[in-house]
């Protein structure tokens, strides 16, 4: 394990919750509009950073990437459709959703509807959030970290045995700032977190270019579009697991429920100071939506996995930087 990872790793995990802390330290979070809404205060930077986190999390990283490793760059239809269906939120669900005051979906859905639907639903977010997409966020969290800081490895200890290590800190540590500080802490380390997001998504592809060129930067732009120019195909065929066909039909469907009605997104945008402020917080993440297949998703695995040989996709990302 190499030392300068940790330092690194950690330094800039203490960075976070120090100056989350210290951001936070005054909110009041005994309301439901201050804990849940963060006291209605956010602009539209911090809705886009929390927004693009939020989505951007281990089993967006390691999922997405290692079906472009087997698929190559049609995956990208879940980005670009993304930004579509973020101007609906900004432009039609968002006004309707502020103008009527509520905190949560289901709240919508019990003004909307009944008290019956409200339940409904309830019991179907905990159990798709429970069942479904916690233990995915945690398995390749838990992935990633092993890979980079080869725990079971240093602890001497088995690869199991590690990952279930790591699932339980990474839930721990979920809870200590998202339980205790409310949406309001998230937001802010989500901000920070964006800033190295930014800068380590533009050097993962220019460090595997380098990699793939054996030293040289245009080398490896030479072999990736030479060599390896089929994985930088974007249209995806009949048996693509995201035929072009998708992107009209049903990949928009999915991706307004996810933008535009899953709580845990949709609630960054109802903590907004104002209308304005959560439209221009929408829209600027479908801007970053756009330039996410260059800059943090699937073309730097591809530049990577070309020349890495994994036996499995799910190892594409974590093991790309070796």
């Amino acid at each position: 394990m190499n030392s300068l990872q940790i330092l690194s790793f950690v330094g800039f995990t203490l960075l976070v919750a120090v100056i989350t802390w210290w951001k936070v330290r005054k909110t009041d979070t005994g309301s439901q509009q201050g804990y849940f809404l963060a006291g209605r205060s956010l602009k539209a930077p911090v809705i886009a950073a929390s927004l693009m986190l939020t989505n951007l999390s281990t089993e967006q990283l390691v999922g997405l990437s290692g079906q472009a490793y087997k698929s190559g760059m049609s995956v990208m239809g879940w980005e670009v459709t993304s930004a579509v269906t973020l101007i609906f939120l900004a432009l039609i669900f968002l006004p309707r959703y502020l103008k009527r005051g509520i905190a949560t979906i289901p709240d919508f859905l019990e003004e909307r509807y009944d008290k019956t639907t409200r339940i409904i639903i309830d019991f179907c977010f905990l159990i798709a959030t429970g069942v479904c997409f916690l233990p995915i966020v945690l398995y390749s969290g838990a992935l990633a970290l092993n890979s980079l800081f080869h725990v079971g490895e240093s602890l001497q200890i088995s690869h199991g045995a590690a990952i279930w290590l790591l699932v339980i800190l990474l839930g721990l540590a979920g809870i200590l700032y998202a339980v205790i500080g409310g949406l309001r802490a998230m937001a802010v380390a989500d901000s920070i977190n964006g800033i190295g997001l930014v800068i380590g998504g533009l050097m993962v592809p220019v460090f595997g270019l380098i990699a793939m060129g054996k030293g040289s930067f245009m080398q490896g732009i030479e072999q990736l579009t030479t060599v390896h120019a089929e994985k930088l195909n974007s249209i995806g065929g009949p048996t693509d697991p995201l035929p072009i066909g998708a992107a009209f039909t049903g990949l928009i469907l999915v991706n307004t429920f996810y933008w535009c009605t899953n709580q845990g997104i949709v609630q960054r945008t109802l903590a907004s100071k104002s209308l304005a402020e959560g439209q221009k917080g929408a829209l600027l993440t479908a801007v970053l939506k756009m330039l996410d297949p260059a800059g943090t998703g699937a073309a730097r695995v591809d530049c990577v996995s070309s020349v890495s040989g994994f036996t499995e996709s799910r190892h594409g990302l974590p093991d790309a930087g070796q």
